[in-house]
């Protein structure tokens, strides 16, 4: 097995009128992620070539835009996750899921609070919606990338136990919680998994597409292909990535969210599957256009 690099969770801190202030390596994934994308979706429309006709939108126009993803992100990652993975209780303590300083986000909550942000900002700013979210479609693996790097960082989100040799010694509750294995035990590391299928194949296609192809011009392809590949490299990782406690019983070992006799899917697989059929989906509708 690999042991697990030490590197802290935490950048740097710092003591500032009796409170610490710390840096995260999760917190700066989204920062430089977002950035990246930023720039990303700015270049794009600075780029007449790549369009059949003018831009979608303004360079002051994306700025605005990254104002309104930013909280479409925090807001809708939280809910997804206090609403799909956290075992607490909603309507007994409805603030838990503003309480974001104690960790916890979900991609498809976040996706969905970027959709509702950018239909709104969208409709108020008067921008063409399929344009729009081919260029989100295109500035999203960068992030992803950057999350899963940092989730392996923070040793969570591991995989299931593995004998296969790129296994990781995760510490902590990761080693723990493998059952019938006696010390520290190897598991998938299925950040880096999610981090290469959703990050740098999928973001690597896009741009690819994007900028050598000229999907630019058939709105919607882009949004078809970040949708099918995440949710088709979200869906296959799951079957290795470790399922969350609260699914896992002695009659559910596997952590199936959704089963029948035995046979289900996890939650995160549940999720990605409209994913994968709206991907097909606007595929199919760009090739008709």
């Amino acid at each position: 097995m690999i042991p697990f690099p030490d590197i802290s969770p935490v950048i740097f801190s710092i003591e500032v009128f009796g409170f610490t202030l710390a840096l995260r390596w999760y917190a700066l994934a989204y920062i430089v992620g977002l950035l990246i994308g930023w720039r990303l979706v700015t270049r794009a429309i600075n780029t007449p070539s790549l369009w059949a006709g003018p831009a979608p939108m303004t360079a002051e126009q994306v700025e605005r835009l990254l104002t309104w993803v930013i909280f479409g992100v925090i807001l809708g990652g939280r809910a997804g996750y206090v609403l799909f993975y956290d075992d607490t209780p909603l309507l007994a303590d409805p603030l838990h899921i503003l309480r974001v300083w104690e960790g916890g986000m979900s991609f498809h909550g976040g996706f969905a609070g970027v959709i509702v942000a950018g239909l709104i900002f969208c409709k108020l700013e008067k921008i063409p919606l399929l344009p729009a979210a081919d260029l989100m479609a295109v500035a999203a693996p960068t992030g992803l990338f950057l999350g899963r790097v940092a989730n392996f960082i923070n040793a969570e989100l591991w995989g299931r136990p593995t004998d296969l040799p790129w296994g990781v010694a995760f510490p902590g509750e990761a080693a723990q919680t493998c059952a019938g294995v006696v010390g520290v035990c190897a598991r998938h590391p299925s950040q880096l998994y999610e981090a290469l299928l959703e990050g740098l194949i999928l973001g690597a296609v896009l741009l690819w597409l994007g900028w050598r192809r000229g999907w630019f011009k058939m709105p919607g392809r882009l949004l078809g292909v970040f949708l099918l590949g995440y949710g088709v490299a979200r869906f296959l990782v799951e079957f290795v990535r470790q399922p969350d406690a609260q699914f896992v019983s002695d009659g559910n070992p596997l952590g199936l969210a959704w089963h029948i006799g035995g046979w289900g899917l996890t939650m995160g697989q549940a999720l990605s599957l409209p994913m994968i059929l709206a991907g097909l989906w606007f595929l199919a509708r760009a090739r008709r256009a």
